[in-house]
């Protein structure tokens, strides 16, 4: 392939993500879904600082920070909607069961983070740098950064043979950023690098992930 056409069709199919993320789906902004609030509630887990959101009906990932430190016993934190990004979940759908190649839904947080001192570009085996975009290996399909996601509800996708961990789901960027706002994926969550490579530098590890089918 060559070389000099891929980057000129990466520029246009960027362009086109961004409209995308720009373009508003509603006049009020997002707001974090009340069964996230109960999950997390439920089970005790520890507030983060930032929330991902991803809606897989939308095709659509939010970004919200928390903006209210002190809270009593029992209550939830207020957050702020800050932004939003075009995303590519499974194509075959929903599911929580190994080598299902669906992406699951439910609570989850980032468990690890690979790929911070690689450039834009590099390709992805086995979370080992293995190549790049640009040189070889233009149709990488982990690349850029991985921000691998491990589920915190025992027997959803936690645990046996549903637990996301195990089953190696990531968010992390794909060769083909067309694809972008229609399930591509093979259970992961694709995200371009423009907005990928920002986020790993901003979200800790141990930032909650919440997945739904809305």
């Amino acid at each position: 392939m060559n070389v000099k056409k891929t980057s000129i069709a990466s520029r246009s199919i960027r362009s086109r993500v961004q409209a995308k993320r720009k373009s508003p789906t509603s006049s009020r902004p997002p707001r974090l879904p009340m069964a996230l609030k109960r999950a997390v509630l439920e089970r005790g887990v520890r507030r983060s600082r930032f929330v991902l959101c991803v809606s897989v009906a939308e095709q659509g990932m939010s970004l919200f920070e928390k903006v209210e430190t002190r809270t009593r016993e029992g209550e939830f934190p207020a957050y702020e909607f800050r932004r939003q990004h075009v995303i590519s979940t499974s194509r075959f759908g929903i599911g929580q069961v190994m080598d299902s190649n669906r992406t699951p839904l439910g609570l989850h947080r980032i468990a690890r983070k690979v790929g911070g001192d690689c450039p834009e570009g590099t390709v992805f085996k086995g979370r080992k740098p293995v190549g790049s975009l640009t040189k070889g290996m233009p149709e990488g399909s982990i690349v850029h950064r991985i921000l691998w996601l491990d589920g915190l509800e025992p027997g959803k996708n936690c645990g046996g043979n549903v637990d996301t961990f195990d089953r190696y789901i990531y968010i992390h960027g794909y060769w083909d950023e067309s694809t972008l706002g229609r399930p591509q994926s093979r259970g992961c969550i694709h995200l371009a690098a423009a907005d990928l490579i920002p986020l790993y530098d901003e979200l800790p590890v141990g930032t909650l992930v919440w997945i739904a089918r809305r």
